[in-house]
């Protein structure tokens, strides 16, 4: 459990709240490693309906099921779906074009080995092996123009896979995204004139279907998991015979939810990408119900509500994701069509626990502040050290950002940099000794560091207005260096000035002897000019719009360090990296403790 923390009496940033203040703003927010899951329980059915599921989990034949004593009805779809999200129409041109176009990078389609042992790059697998380029070339134009190159594609998956095996393309999470693009877009795939294609088409689907009947329980993670439990709901809505297959969909499914989301309605991946991602999965299995007729179970429904608001917490004020957890800055257009399809309509989420991500609005600035630990490495994809960080914006323009776009990595951001991007230093954030507070792994898994984060959240009244104040401490770097790290930022009303103040205490009773280095970095926004001032303590920001920030460091900061400007790196949603600066207070620090006060303020 977090301890709330009691400011310092000599803490030159801090005025005590008045006792009258609305206890509300004094609540402490409560994260930690431990997180908490969702409660949703399956859907109520009868007697009967519990007996066929409980048939069919058993591996008893949804025809045997649905009428045992006539023969099995002919592999069809039962209803056509209209999908209500569009995908990329650029990267669907460059299909019909014979290209694949995956965060930037193409790719020949005639090229392209989609064997379930070839090669490719997670973006590139999760792509070809789970079709999820469907929705981009059914963007691209009318579907008999669209129609041509998804049956090429199709062709040329099912002749290098026919029949289920190992690899990339029967990993769960790309045969349910595969599955479900394939019932979405099944008008792509089937209204050609090539009969062979089409049958072969329509075996695959029922194949891949049982094939998950089977396996969707050995998922690498919930949201793969999830993934395939919306593929065999929607085959048990949209194949023949399918309502045991449904019933057994949709309690797994639900299940499967409960376990992927935390008690506030974020994934405990903590990735704004897996959010994304879930709420897209829903959104499509959703118009399959309705192409059925059928109403949703009422858990799916509210775990739609439930999901919106987190999402909604990461945006800045040009409408796009904030960098955290490996993603990069996905753009408003694509947000915002995902949240319209949802049909969701609500405000972003204020009651942070699990979901770990403090937003403060003040004005025209918006401020985003990783207050929790980083998730558990049976929930990490693309696991990032960011804890403490923050971001900051003005209006439709970025201030301070994070590096972003580990998720990215196989497209135009480079592999072997994949692992620096998820680095407590591709964070605006303190880093000691040029090591994570927690450890990055291979393949999106995190290791020891940060197991507890403290955090307050109050109102002040400061002379000339009020502010709000968020303290938090994380203990990644008690263990090896024997100090506990805690940020204290202040955020006036208005948005014209950020106050920070960055704390080392010791761990134990007894600081340490000798000295570490750190570094306090300010990753800075591209279009930011950016330029030390004379006296080496401060900074001045220049923005696109004309207007002006000031950086200053303490007086207490530059006893023992100096301010400098490197480079740094910054990935866009389409995943194209872009060379930046940053800000970086560095020195030597005792291992008995320190602090560095900063502050940001706008001048015009």
């Amino acid at each position: 459990m977090a301890i709330p923390l009691d400011a310092p009496k000599e803490e030159p940033l801090v005025i005590a709240p008045e006792p009258a203040e609305d206890a509300a703003a004094q609540r402490v927010i409560e994260p930690g490693r431990a997180l908490a899951l969702a409660d949703f329980a399956p859907p109520a059915i009868g007697a009967g309906e519990r007996l066929l599921r409980f048939a069919y989990r058993l591996g008893v034949p949804g025809p045997a099921l649905a009428a045992p004593f006539r023969k099995p009805a002919r592999t069809r779809l039962l209803a056509t779906v209209e999908g209500p999200l569009h995908g990329d129409r650029v990267a669907g041109v460059a299909l019909r074009a014979g290209h694949f176009l995956i965060y930037g990078l193409k790719a020949p389609i005639a090229q392209m080995d989609f064997s379930p042992a070839a090669h490719l790059t997670p973006p590139f697998a999760r792509a070809v092996h789970g079709f999820t380029w469907l929705a981009d070339l059914a963007a691209s134009g009318p579907r008999e123009q669209c129609a041509p190159t998804a049956e090429r594609v199709l062709s040329a998956w099912l002749h290098a896979n026919p029949a289920p095996g190992k690899g990339e393309a029967w990993n769960i999470g790309h045969a349910g995204h595969r599955l479900l693009s394939w019932l979405v877009h099944a008008p792509l795939l089937l209204s050609g004139k090539d009969r062979d294609l089409r049958k072969q088409a329509l075996a695959a689907m029922a194949t891949t279907a049982r094939w998950l009947d089977r396996n969707v329980t050995r998922a690498g993670n919930r949201l793969e998991e999830v993934a395939g439990w919306c593929a065999i709901t929607a085959a048990g809505l949209l194949l023949p015979d399918g309502r045991a297959r449904r019933l057994f969909g949709e309690a797994g499914l639900v299940r499967a939810l409960g376990e992927l989301v935390g008690d506030d309605g974020g994934v405990l991946s903590r990735s704004p990408l897996d959010q994304i991602e879930a709420i897209t999965l829903l959104v499509d299995l959703a118009a399959c119900y309705r192409a059925t007729r059928r109403d949703p179970p009422q858990a799916l429904a509210a775990m739609e509500a439930f999901l919106v608001p987190p999402l909604l917490a990461l945006l800045h004020g040009d409408g796009g994701l904030g960098s955290w957890q490996g993603a990069g800055a996905v753009a408003e257009g694509r947000i915002a069509a995902v949240i319209e399809a949802s049909g969701v309509r609500t405000r972003p989420l204020r009651e942070v626990r699990q979901w770990g991500y403090q937003r403060v609005s003040a004005g025209k600035c918006l401020l985003q502040f990783d207050a929790a630990p980083p998730p558990l490495a049976r929930h990490a994809k693309t696991g990032c050290a960011s804890t403490l960080a923050f971001e900051l914006s003005q209006g439709p323009h970025r201030l301070i950002v994070n590096c972003g776009g580990a998720s990215f990595a196989g497209g135009q951001v480079p592999v072997r940099i994949e692992q620096g991007l998820r680095a407590s230093a591709a964070h605006s954030t303190l880093v000691l000794d040029d090591a994570n507070s927690t450890a990055v792994l291979i393949k999106g898994k995190l290791g020891t560091g940060v197991g507890e984060v403290e955090v307050d959240r109050r109102l002040l009244q400061l002379d000339g207005g009020g502010a709000t104040r968020l303290e938090a401490s994380h203990d990644g770097y008690a263990a090896r260096y024997g100090l506990v790290h805690r940020r204290i930022l202040i955020l006036r009303d208005d948005g014209s000035e950020l106050r920070g103040e960055d704390v080392l205490i010791p761990a134990g009773r007894r600081g340490k002897r000798g000295k570490v280095g750190f570094a306090i970095r300010f990753h800075v926004a591209p279009g930011v000019e950016l330029g030390l001032a004379e006296s080496g303590k401060g900074a001045g920001l220049a923005l696109p719009d004309g207007s002006y920030w000031q950086f200053v460091c303490g007086a207490n900061a530059m006893d023992s360090a100096e301010l400098s400007i490197e480079e740094s790196l910054w990935v866009d949603g389409e995943g194209r990296p872009h060379p930046t600066q940053q800000l970086v207070i560095s020195g030597m620090v005792s291992r008995g403790g320190g602090n560095f006060s900063w502050l940001l303020k706008r001048m015009g």
